[in-house]
Parts: C-alpha cells; structure tokens; sequence
C-alpha cells in the first residue's frame, strides 16, 4: 500500500499564544511593581579600593557636605516600627496610612514633628520642603533624635530579622538574611566635624562597628570596613 504523498513545506508554529503571555507578564510587571522613590540627598563619597558588600539588611546615616545627617532603614518592617516608637517618644501622632508611605521612603532628614507633613506631601514637592535641616543631633539636650532613630532602628531591624530567622526555621526554609549592619555614607567634601559627631552618636549607644560607604576607584559603590 502506497503511503499519501507530502504535501510539502516547513511545519509552522503559531506564536500567538506566545506573545499574548509575554504582554501579560509585562503588564502584571507593570502594574504591580513599585517605584524607588528618590533619596532626598545625593551625596559623592570619598574613593578607597577595598570592596566588602552592604548586606540588603542595614541602617544608614547619610551626611552631606553642609552637615546634615539623613536616617534610613533597608527593613520596611523595622522602619515602621521604629517610627511607631519614635512617635511615643516625642509625642508626635501618626496615622496608618502615613507609616505605610513612610516604609517606601529610602531616607530622611526632617525634626520629627515636621515629619507627618513631609510624609504627605509628593515626592517632588519633598525635594523643596522647608525646613529639611537634617535629623537633629543635639548631644547636649535629650533632643538628640539620630540617636534616638539608630537606636530604635536597629532594636526593631534586629527583632525583625530574629523573626524571620524563626519563622524560616519552623517551615523549614533556607533563610539567608544577614543581622543588620550599621553604615555612614559621607559626601568627599563633608568637613570632618560632621562625621565625628555621627560617630559619637554611635559610640554613645556601644556601637563600635559600622561601614564607612565608599566609591571604588574607577567606577562603583563599595563599603569600607571601619570599627
């Protein structure tokens, strides 16, 4: 029995179905992704050529070149919590909604009474926003709020991160964060005082140990290991 001759031709393949499912992950990409806003100082740090990479899990003190220290919190869970704490503390009342936004701001550098009104504003009007004199860091009267900010931060980043150690560890997951680290993030031309008074801050509350960022010679950030 004769087999049916081919027709001839190359198979085809329709890529519709293809193409329909890479525009609906593009979409769902785009929908639910969420925009880094901007940090509120941009500062040029010293070079160096050691390199030792910042775990995603750390607390960070930017000072620019006029003295100004800016806060920031990597942890969202933390950076919530610790602003909970610091409202008790200075009496300062916060709404919900305001210390869910507060979770996606990178940093700050606001009295913290001024801070539900920089919460609110959009982000290009926080670019302008007066009086942006820095976190205040007084070491004479007790309204020393940088300390106040590193030292509830990094109990709430430390509390965070052990119970999420725990729960990995009863679901039997692998857990790979790192325990929060400490970094202080400094324009090339901030006058040496700045710095020293961030440190002592730090000092005051028995911590030793924390990164100085730096710019790797000849392109990219890296951190400086500093005790």
């Amino acid at each position: 029995m004769s087999k049916k001759p081919s027709k001839g031709g190359a198979p085809a393949l329709d890529m519709t179905p293809m193409v329909d499912l890479a525009f609906l992950l593009v979409t769902f990409f785009m929908l639910t992704a969420s925009f880094r806003m901007a940090e509120p100082v941009v500062v040029d740090p010293p070079s160096s050529i050691g390199q030792v990479d910042l775990p995603d899990n750390h607390i960070m003190v930017t000072i620019d070149d006029k003295g100004r220290a800016f806060f920031g919190i990597s942890n969202s869970t933390a950076k919530m919590n610790a602003l909970r704490e610091m409202g008790k503390r200075y009496n300062v009342t916060f709404t919900e909604a305001q210390i869910i936004k507060f979770s996606g701001l990178p940093s700050i550098g606001v009295d913290l009474k001024d801070l539900p009104k920089y919460i609110d504003l959009k982000e290009d009007d926080r670019k302008n926003f007066q009086p942006q004199k820095g976190i205040p860091i007084d070491t004479i009267t007790p309204n020393n709020q940088l300390k106040d900010w590193i030292s509830l931060g990094g109990t709430e980043a430390v509390r965070t991160f052990e119970a999420a150690k725990i729960k990995a560890k009863e679901s039997n997951s692998e857990f790979k964060s790192e325990k929060p680290r400490y970094a202080i993030k400094c324009a090339s031309t901030t006058k040496y005082i700045y710095v020293k008074e961030v440190i002592k801050t730090f000092t005051d509350l028995k911590l030793y140990q924390f990164n100085l960022i730096t710019t790797l010679e000849g392109g990219g950030t890296v951190i400086d290991p500093s005790k």
